[in-house]
């Protein structure tokens, strides 16, 4: 049986997420609401180890890739995961 992490959120990462549903409001605000919150599920989700997620590209990271267009930057250790921010798949990093 596998161990439940913790699950922590940086401040970057609320606020990379508050400012891409800011960007998708002014169009659509359920768009916003709904993209928000289905990140937000899976980085929640994250407290199973056997969630999805793959190696980051930056030494000693992980990734979640969490929609099409958005991934987001992972740390973990043996008993937390930590959301550091969320990145479109566009950029380039790091």
């Amino acid at each position: 049986m596998s161990k439940v992490l913790r699950v922590r959120r940086l401040p970057r990462y609320v606020d990379d997420l508050d400012s891409i549903a800011e960007h998708i409001a002014p169009s659509d605000p359920q768009a916003a609401f709904d993209l928000w919150q289905l990140i937000d599920e899976q980085v929640e989700r994250l407290a199973d180890p056997n969630f999805a997620r793959r190696r980051g590209r930056k030494a000693g990271t992980w990734e979640l890739v969490a929609h099409p267009n958005y991934i987001v930057l992972l740390q973990q250790n043996e008993t937390t995961v930590t959301a550091l921010a969320v990145l479109h798949v566009a950029r380039q990093y790091p």
